[in-house]
């Protein structure tokens, strides 16, 4: 391999950029130096329905099932079962890769043949290898349209008329069909308090929302059944301003009662306002300052400019923290500091974002974005590779550079604008296995600054990669404008590489960092840049699986357990593979590491297993506790994360800060207004459980015909017995089950420690009731779903074969009810899985089970292992079900994505 050149001559002049190969050699296509094999790509839902699935398609070997039913699903072109219908990743990557390169030959951009070629190939490396990836739009539609959509985020701008009002409808509804976002400010709109022609009250915003609102919630998008992505944004001084604070909360009342009257919560939110939309707040220094110094807030007309309300700015913000806690809306945005980075600000202000607030720019533009897997650039002794990566983002700017002329846009001010200022997005995915695996804890002082110094160089060389091609094709339209405004912010970029601390960091990385901002800003006054900006932080859903990415965009890991269901119910746990990366880094023998492992999957946690030194626990610290944890990484270390890499990016971070469900509204305004002063440019909280995606109770309709009376079912004077001897973590106790004739149980009794005390009080009471119940005709496995996993102290070792762990007393007595009373098809989450070997990496050795004793558990799990790979985080049981396949989605940024099908709500 070449060694990527760190300087750039700026005194010579090409007709044409020239690319160096990097990864490929002549003669040897990319997709020739790596095996293929045929699959089949298939999805399922929740009850085990097949709902996708194509077989004999070829794929990378190492490209996991996941990556293979996600990008089949998602991105092959082509009616399925017709011989239209893409068959191999081939073709997909093919499709994309020759068609930007043809784009490129075409309009120049290349200094000579053997240039686009060796382009073409690097491009194409990066993109099977799972290197790097672009947006979704440009997988649907590059090389299928002649003019494709291929950027995934817009802003859009309203003027206060009927006809504007309309206009962004309809535009919005264009952006969703292709498979796109966007983000609008409706601050230009008169408010509610103010007057329209013919002395008549306007609207107002909020009412328009409505209309916009059931406008998108109807639209799919990308014509993949994905729902519509849009960001709402009001400014704080607007008249209408604490209406849009509380609309979506008022509405989150409303499915609360219907939840709470019986409905599925899936249908008390379609019926809702303002679920398909982000809403964020836009707030400026002035009032930042005004809630620090207790001050008075006027909101002002939009027509006149008179004051129509005052209010103090510190119930402003509070009201805005108790909408955040009731419903996670709104964010806020902060428009000085937005605007302090601006590239063109004689252009105009920015007002607004895409849906996920990492595209900040000019009304009227849009961004086409793509991803660097961070895992994929580090060498083999896992230090970060440099100048791969330098390599990767100038391959990626120059194809996202080319994608700006060819592609359509929804209106033809967005062409304009987004060919005048040509806005791009490149950022990262997967940072937070990059710092495990490296053995640096997420929320610390040496893992920001590594994250820092990594998005420096990436910003660097992106915005040097623009200067070298407005050397050979100009600079965007607008510069000479704003070049001394430009150059300012190329210059504070460059200040902060200054402040990194690099204490923990290879000097290289530093070094690097710090002379290529010196050459990009010396490039930029020379030549200007092609780009008004290069970089963001997206979230990076449906992409991120298709790069095999443990964690997303700038997020931690979730959790060290990864879920797998079985196609026989229940689930399969497997270790993150960063884990063992981590381990192997911070230098653990194989031994060591084979019991830390065997401690994770069996006790769910990591935390008190053997060997670990608790100076490493903060290394595997998730966004979410364990089971049987406690260690989580706290919110304010998401926010140094954002802080830490926000002076490196030329937009914002698509990052959601999540809190536990504890937290007050009072500490939420407390973490905006830590934002704000972190320099920030927006952030969104979401408070854990503030969704009410799971029923509170179940209303049953009466039948006025016919009234139901229990009848209670007595068992005989002497009776049949079962007494069980148990020990949980310790705490001893016996378990003894009356029989009816039959043998099915009808009494329970439980006993523990000493009598009188609590614990005996509160098990008497317990087998009291479950006999009842069990007398009344409650089915015994109805029970034991119902207290089967519960968990409290005590719980642990049980020295039970059958039932080795268990997470409280409850727990261990209804999974033992389960296997004495219970045939197997009836109690499929409650036995224990079958335990497969774990190989060095933490890996399941799935070739373990004997044919001849094979049981339908194990049967079921081999399928399972041989045919799918879906992951399943169970936690955030508030999230919304995916509307592809009906799995329960997680957070992503602030959007959500679907761990079974790849389906993201956002724009990405």
């Amino acid at each position: 391999m070449k060694t990527q050149k760190s300087t750039y001559d700026a005194s010579t002049n090409f007709k044409g950029m020239t690319v160096e190969r990097y990864y490929t050699v002549p003669g040897i296509h990319p997709f020739d130096k790596i095996e293929w094999e045929r699959r089949t790509a298939s999805i399922t839902d929740m009850k085990g329905m097949v709902i996708f699935e194509q077989t004999d398609v070829e794929m990378p070997s190492f490209w996991s099932q996941t990556a293979t039913n996600i990008v089949v699903h998602k991105y092959f072109h082509g009616t399925p079962g017709t011989p239209q219908r893409e068959t191999s990743v081939k073709q997909l990557i093919e499709r994309v890769t020759r068609t930007i390169t043809t784009w490129g030959q075409e309009d120049d951009y290349f200094a000579a043949d053997q240039d686009s070629e060796n382009f073409y190939a690097e491009l194409t490396h990066l993109l099977v290898n799972q290197q790097a990836s672009f947006n979704s739009p440009v997988w649907f539609n590059v090389g299928i349209e002649e003019h494709p959509q291929s950027s995934a985020c817009f802003i859009n701008a309203v003027e206060d008329t009927m006809e504007s009002i309309l206009d962004l409808a309809k535009t919005e509804g264009f952006i969703f069909k292709y498979g796109s976002g966007s983000g609008v400010n409706l601050s230009p709109l008169r408010s509610s308090k103010e007057y329209i022609r013919g002395s008549g009250k306007a609207s107002g915003p909020v009412s328009f929302m409505r209309g916009y609102d059931a406008f998108a919630g109807v639209i799919k998008s990308g014509s993949k059944a994905r729902r519509a992505a849009k960001m709402v944004i009001l400014n704080i001084d607007h008249p209408d301003i604490v209406e849009f604070i509380n609309c979506k909360m008022t509405e989150e009342k409303k499915a609360h009662a219907l939840i709470e009257q019986g409905y599925p919560p899936e249908e008390a939110y379609d019926s809702i306002f303002f679920q398909n939309a982000n809403n964020s707040v836009r707030v400026s220094d002035a009032f930042m300052q005004a809630v620090v110094d207790d001050q008075q807030w006027q909101t002002v007309a939009v027509t006149t400019g008179e004051t129509l309300g005052t209010y103090r700015a510190r119930d402003l913000l509070r009201q805005i923290a108790r909408a955040t806690h009731a419903c996670g809306d709104p964010g806020l945005q902060y428009d000085t500091t937005i605007n302090d980075w601006h590239t063109c600000p004689h252009s105009d202000r920015i007002h607004a974002s895409n849906p996920c607030a990492e595209f900040l720019f000019l009304n009227g533009t849009s961004c086409n974005l793509a991803s660097l897997n961070l895992m994929q650039f580090r060498t083999p002794d896992g230090e970060f590779d440099v100048d791969s990566f330098l390599h990767a983002v100038n391959i990626m700017i120059i194809a996202q550079e080319i994608i700006i002329d060819r592609a359509s846009y929804p209106t033809s001010a967005i062409t304009e604008n987004s060919r005048k200022f040509r806005p791009l997005g490149l950022g990262y995915t997967n940072l937070g296995a990059l710092l495990m695996a490296r053995g640096l804890p997420y929320d610390s002082d040496a893992g920001r600054a590594y994250a820092a110094v990594i998005t420096a160089l990436m910003s660097a060389q992106a915005y040097k990669t623009s200067a070298m091609l407005a050397q050979v094709r100009g600079a965007f339209d607008g510069y000479s404008i704003n070049r001394e405004a430009m150059l300012r912010v190329i210059q504070k970029h460059a200040c902060a590489v200054e402040t990194i601390d690099r204490r923990d960091l290879p000097e290289k990385m530093v070094s690097t960092a710090q002379t290529l901002w010196q050459e990009t800003l010396e490039l930029g006054e020379t030549y200007g840049y092609r780009n008004t900006q290069v970089t963001v932080l997206a979230p990076t859903g449906t992409i991120s699986f298709m790069m095999d990415c443990d964690t997303t965009g700038i997020e931690p890991e979730l959790a060290l357990i990864k879920y797998k269901h079985l196609a026989g119910g229940g689930n399969l746990k497997i270790i993150n593979n960063t884990v063992t990366e981590a381990l192997i880094h911070l230098g653990y023998t194989d031994e060591q590491q084979a019991h830390i492992l065997e401690h994770l999957r069996t006790h769910e946690t990591i935390e008190r297993a053997p060997h670990l030194k608790s100076s490493d626990l903060a290394v595997f610290d998730c966004a979410f506790p364990p089971r049987n944890g406690q260690r989580v990484i706290h919110y304010m270390g998401h926010l140094n994360m954002m802080a830490a890499v926000q002076p490196f990016i030329s937009g914002g971070i698509s990052k959601t800060v999540n809190v536990p469900n504890s937290i007050t509204p009072d500490e939420i305004m407390d973490i905006y207004l830590k934002a704000w002063k972190m320099g920030i440019k927006a952030v969104a909280i979401y408070r854990d459980g503030s969704k009410q995606m799971q029923p509170l109770t179940t209303s049953e309709k009466k039948e006025p015909k016919e009234e139901f009376h229990p009848v209670r079912r007595r068992l005989p004077n002497e009776r049949q017995a079962l007494t069980h001897k148990f020990s949980v973590g310790g705490h001893e106790g016996y378990v003894t089950v009356g029989l009816y004739e039959d043998g099915t149980p009808g009494e329970l009794f439980i006993v523990m420690s000493k009598e009188g005390s609590t614990i005996s009080g509160l098990m008497d009471g317990l087998a009291t009731s479950v006999s009842l119940a069990l007398q009344y005709g409650v089915p015994l496995e109805v029970l034991v779903n119902k207290f089967a996993h519960t968990r409290f102290e005590p719980g642990g070792f049980t020295g039970n074969r059958d039932i080795p762990m268990a997470k409280s007393i409850l727990d261990y007595i209804f999974r033992w009810l389960a296997i004495k009373f219970l045939k197997p098809e009836d109690r499929p989450s409650v036995l224990p899985l079958p335990h497969p070997a774990l190989n060095g990496n933490g890996q399941i050795e799935t070739g373990q089970v004997e044919q001849s004793q094979e049981t339908e558990d194990e049967r079921q799990l081999k399928l399972w292992v041989a045919k799918n790979e879906r992951q399943v985080f169970q936690a955030q049981s508030d999230a919304p079900p995916c509307n592809i396949c009906g799995e329960l989605m997680v957070r992503n940024g602030s959007c959500y994505k679907c761990l079974n099908c790849g389906s993201t709500s956002g724009c990405s």
